[in-house]
């Protein structure tokens, strides 16, 4: 069932959804090579709770992070532990945050000191893939208009798509109806209303598209070991467009 939120809930997103916004802005000065992903996930985990919130991550169906911190070719759901940034690496950070029974979520990917000109394009392309797709976002839009506006960006810059992984409503839960694929056909899928809240997150890849996952169950990676981005949102849907919740 797809949710319709109220005057409040949206207020409580809004709050929600500037708070994960804040997180990564408070994160980028530490981004240095040196850190270890375990203080990333404390300061994140120091910062949300400061600010009246939880962060929506830990223990969601057993995860053991705060947040999730994915390197280089780890596509989502790296988990914080001991391993050093290294000058070079990109990392992503997907920060979720619950205020008062509702979340926020924006995952976005960091060059580390000087990356290469691969990565720089990857990053670039994947971050424009995601506002390609929130064009098409507005109230009697279709889903499917979303997720043909980032594949075709992103396949005609010849990067691959990852089709394991989609976007999804966000609200009270974390994960709500409806999917928001970022692959798809114009005029398919549920329409648009004004009032839902979704998460646009276009996952892309510099090589193959296939991804498989790692025997922590949790981190997903590329097949071919190429580096991965992932850029997110969650927007309100309005009568002509979006609102972005999670404004950096």
């Amino acid at each position: 069932m797809i949710n319709i939120k109220t005057p409040r809930e949206i207020e409580l997103m809004r709050v929600a959804g500037e708070i994960v916004g804040d997180t990564h802005k408070y994160i980028i000065p530490f981004l240095k090579p040196g850190i270890t992903t375990k203080e990333i996930d404390s300061l994140a985990r120091d910062y949300i709770t400061e600010r009246g919130a939880t962060p929506s991550c830990y223990n969601y169906d057993g995860y053991p992070g705060n947040i999730c911190i994915s390197i280089n070719d780890e596509v989502v759901h790296g988990i914080a532990g001991s391993r050093k940034l290294c000058d070079g690496d990109i990392v992503t950070l997907d920060i979720c945050a619950c205020y008062k029974g509702y979340h926020g979520d924006s995952a976005w990917t960091y060059p580390i000191g000087n990356i290469s000109e691969e990565k720089k394009y990857l990053l670039e392309h994947t971050e424009q893939a995601l506002y390609e797709g929130l064009k098409q976002v507005k109230a009697g839009a279709r889903i499917g208009d979303i997720g043909e506006a980032v594949q075709t960006y992103a396949e005609s810059h010849n990067l691959g798509v990852v089709k394991e992984l989609v976007g999804h409503g966000i609200g009270n839960n974390l994960h709500e109806a409806p999917d928001v694929p970022n692959y798809g056909k114009k005029n398919t899928g549920p329409i648009l209303k004004e009032g839902m809240v979704i998460a646009v997150e276009p996952m892309i890849n510099l090589g193959t598209a296939d991804v498989y996952l790692l025997d922590d169950d949790w981190t997903v990676v590329t097949a071919d070991q190429e580096p991965s981005a992932h850029f997110e949102h969650t927007v309100l849907i309005t009568k002509d467009g979006y609102e972005i919740l999670t404004k950096r």
